[in-house]
């Protein structure tokens, strides 16, 4: 590699190699990969969540790495088992620390395999070394061969005593078992294609890679099942070797070049077979990487894959390892999709080869290990903290809090309280205090002790009036003090915001004598102020000074007066306002006033408004309106009440009065000239003939006289009015159109002075004519009814008289008091039964006289009730 590369990534090199912790990981851009070291913070900009997290393994694992250089490792969930270049075997726990030992050989370690059980482990070295032991028993298995062992592989159930397998693979792929009397015999599976590189062993299969392909042997079968050719021949086998992954007993993963194959064994049907194996395998998705592939494991539905990178700088021109990237990608039929993307900057990545790399992984935890020669890099997927903590970093507080509440259950590191007080605060540095105020009442809840301290930070940046609407009035309640900050706050600039608070906040919250006083200090340069003067008003409500509370509201004509004395049954302190009451509504007073008289009499309302006559008016009016007698005492006074105020209602309050003094009403009618209430009142006397006289002189109103004859039914009235008319030709029509129902209209005609035009006579003689003829046919139509409905009756009466009576053992006769029917209905007998159901024995009835021949109920005749009806005899 050339010089200017190798100095480009020194110091980031030297950067990452202090720190042990978080582990530096450059994501979504593929930029970061062309061999220049980018800017942090453009890189940081990306808005797409990383989908995992990289820690370096530390403790043991460096102080191993500071003198030798990794080979391979493997993965148990349980432990790590790490070979050296150096021949030595570690046990690792899951933080890197040194738990075991092994010295197997000077040079090395090509491979270590364990069973699903952790119990076993197996080890192959450069030079040709192998050993398979029990980690925990003494059984044990020491072989020399004459050719470097690149691989090994136990059985995954070699815990038991009839799995005792185990593969080796160099130049031939040997199979290991135990016999029945503990000796180890092997069998060659395969050979002949060049070194054997790569082998995973999964339930009864067993996947290897040689030169030419991948090949899959099935063990309960003994037979070679399929054969996958390599796709690019043109690289050399040893320095981009094969990587193999079993997702499942029947899924393998291949990864060579830059090819991902995914291959799934099946069951060949029975009809198939003849010399075929049982089984073959169909490959259901097949694409291309961009780089070199060192790794691969299963996420789920998702591979993980650690590709090899070389990039051509941009400087020089020439080709230089770049940092290995780690990627998560869908597989689909013919490609892929790709999740995520990572570059990596593990120690040393400049001097590796594609060989270099290995990619280990726990399935229980979905934990990733990257190994290399200097460097171990744990890769784990990212859990709700890590999200939240991908959010704060960029600033999106609102997701985190909401994230944290979903998830609390599950995270760890963080705190739902934390998280909403960041975001608070962040709120407040972007100047948006009206979002953070309503944001406390989410995150700060029923805190008292935080909601005080942030109403204080809210002070020192001058937003009190921010979170004023938000602030707790209930549960909990913060120190009064904190209540009374705030409405200075706004006494001092807002007169309506002050308003708004003290009707909205419960009395309770705050001192309200120390309010009470500043706002009387604000009136004293602003006496007239509306807004202030309510205020001060509710405030003496919740003081219970009701009494100043009315006086201002009064004073306002607030609408609120009269809800505020009915809520708190303050009528005793209206005695001496009824004139203000009714200044501000007569019609909501007097109401009031009435409906509660037992609390402020009659007659105290009319004392007070003595001064205010038309007042005093409205409220008697009202009450004779629901009582006529409960004022009765007032029903003189109210008689130059409506001459003066309210004439329209004089003549119906004179015509329902019963307690009116008629002489004091006619003298105020007769001195006003009110000529209708003055006829009224003269006929009410009785002095109906002045009334008429009145009328007729006064108003000249000739259907009103005929209509106030007709009322009175007066024969001398009609005398009196058609003599007045007699030499009035308008009156004399009226009369006559009108008269005729009432008076013979003889007795005006004869005299009526001959030669008097009168005008529409002929029309009048005429109705005249027409009134008679209608009477008599009204009197013909009434007799035609009156004996239809005679004749009716009579049928009913006769249809009624035929009908039977009832007679049976329950009658007896009314003269001698035995039951009217023969104990022996055999023997003749005869009753009579009359309508009046009265029944005799026919010889208990008198004999009837030859004056008086008919025969009559005796009991009803001594009644006087008159004869009964027909009589009906029965015999039997």
């Amino acid at each position: 590699m050339a010089e200017a590369e190798g100095q480009e990534t020194e110091s980031l090199e030297e950067s990452t190699d202090e720190s042990e912790g978080f582990y530096a990981v450059f994501s979504h851009h593929r930029s970061v990969l062309s061999g220049k070291v980018q800017d942090w913070h453009e890189e940081e900009e990306s808005e797409e969540e990383p989908k995992l997290k990289y820690e370096r393994l530390s403790n043991g694992v460096t102080e191993i790495l500071q003198k030798d250089a990794a080979g391979c490792m493997t993965v148990h969930d349980k432990f790590l088992a790490l070979g050296t270049h150096y021949g030595k075997v570690y046990l690792l726990d899951v933080q890197g620390n040194i738990t075991q030992k092994f010295d197997v050989s000077p040079v090395k370690i090509n491979q270590i395999s364990l069973d699903e059980s952790g119990e076993h482990m197996g080890v192959c070295s450069e030079d040709g070394k192998v050993q398979v032991f029990g980690l925990y028993s003494g059984e044990e298995f020491h072989e020399t061969f004459d050719c470097p062992i690149k691989i090994i592989a136990v059985n995954p159930h070699f815990v038991r005593t009839s799995c005792k397998q185990f593969v080796t693979g160099g130049k031939k792929l040997l199979l290991f078992e135990r016999s029945w009397m503990s000796r180890w015999k092997s069998c060659v599976l395969h050979e002949g294609e060049g070194n054997i590189r790569s082998v995973k062993w999964r339930g009864h299969l067993i996947a290897w890679a040689n030169n030419m392909g991948v090949k899959i042997f099935d063990v309960t079968s003994k037979q070679r099942i399929t054969n996958v050719p390599r796709d690019d021949i043109s690289l050399r086998p040893d320095m981009y070797p094969c990587s193999l992954c079993w997702k499942d007993s029947v899924t393998l993963i291949i990864g060579w070049g830059t090819s991902v194959k995914i291959c799934s064994v099946k069951e060949r049907h029975a009809s198939e077979m003849r010399d075929l194996p049982s089984r073959y395998v169909e490959i259901v998705s097949q694409f291309e990487t961009e780089f070199y592939i060192s790794g691969l494991a299963p996420l789920c539905d998702q591979l993980v894959v650690l590709s090899y990178v070389k990039e051509v700088s941009e400087k020089t021109e020439r080709e230089y390892r770049a940092r290995p990237r780690l990627d998560i990608i869908q597989p689909l039929p013919e490609t892929c999709e790709e999740i995520s993307s990572d570059a990596l900057t593990v120690r040393g990545f400049q001097e590796n080869e594609c060989r270099d790399y290995h990619l280990e992984y726990s399935e229980g935890e979905s934990l990733f290990y990257i190994v290399s020669p200097r460097d171990i890099v744990v890769a784990k997927e990212r859990d709700q903290d890590d999200h939240i903590d991908w959010l704060l970093e960029k600033k999106k507080y609102e997701e985190a809090l909401m994230a944290a509440e979903i998830s609390q259950k599950n995270i760890k590191r963080h705190k739902i309280l934390d998280i909403g007080l960041a975001y608070i605060n962040h709120l407040v540095e972007k100047g948006e205090y009206d979002i953070a105020a309503r944001k406390c009442q989410k995150i700060l809840g029923k805190n008292a002790a935080l909601w005080e301290y942030e109403v204080y930070k809210f002070k020192e940046i001058g937003q009190l009036k921010a979170i004023s609407p938000y602030l707790p009035r209930g549960d909990p309640v913060l120190k009064p003090l904190i209540y009374e900050m705030i409405l200075h706050e706004f006494l001092e600039s807002d007169y309506e915001g002050f308003a708004t608070l003290i009707r909205e906040w419960p009395g309770d919250l705050y001192n309200n004598s120390v309010i009470v006083q500043a706002v009387r200090d604000h009136l004293k340069k602003d006496s007239q102020n509306r807004t202030l003067l309510k205020t001060l008003a509710e405030l003496y409500t919740y003081d219970k000074n009701y009494g100043n509370a009315l006086e201002i509201y009064l004073t306002l004509r607030h609408k609120d007066v009269f809800q505020l004395i009915h809520k708190h049954n303050l009528f005793s302190s209206i005695k001496d306002k009824i004139v203000l009451l009714m200044d501000f509504d007569s019609e909501k007073a007097v109401d009031m006033l009435l409906d509660n008289e037992d609390k402020i009499s009659i007659k105290k309302v009319v004392e007070e408004l003595e001064d205010r006559p038309e007042l005093q008016h409205v409220y008697l009016h009202k009450l004779f309106k629901r009582d006529h007698h409960k004022g009765q005492r007032y029903h003189e006074k109210q008689i130059s009440l409506y001459a003066e105020y309210d004439r329209p209602n004089l003549l119906p309050f004179l015509r329902d009065s019963t307690h009116c003094p008629l002489e004091k009403a006619l003298e105020i009618c007769q001195q006003r000239n009110f000529v209708e209430e003055t006829i009224y009142l003269l006929s009410r006397m009785g002095n109906s003939r002045s009334a008429l006289k009145m009328i007729t002189e006064e108003l000249h109103d000739v259907d009103k006289a005929i209509e106030f004859a007709k009322e009175q039914d007066d024969g001398e009235l009609w005398e009196d009015l058609i003599l007045y008319s007699i030499d009035k030709p308008p009156f004399i029509t009226g009369l006559l159109n009108n008269i005729g129902t009432h008076v013979d209209p003889i007795l005006l005609i004869h005299r009526i002075k001959e030669g008097m035009e009168i005008p529409n006579l002929r029309d009048s003689l005429v109705k005249i004519l027409q009134d008679y003829n209608l009477q008599i046919l009204l009197r013909e139509g009434c007799k035609k009814i009156l004996v239809a409905d005679s004749l009716s009756l009579l049928k009913r009466m006769h249809r009624t008289q035929m009908k039977g009576v009832l007679v049976d053992e329950e009658n007896i006769c009314e003269s001698c008091l035995s039951p009217i029917l023969p104990s022996d209905a055999a023997k003749p007998f005869s009753v009579v039964a009359f309508h009046c159901r009265h029944m005799f024995h026919k010889e208990c009835l008198p004999v009837p006289s030859m004056n008086s021949p008919a025969q009559f109920c005796n009991i009803c005749s001594a009644k006087h009730r008159g004869p009964g009806s027909a009589i009906l005899e029965l015999k039997k």
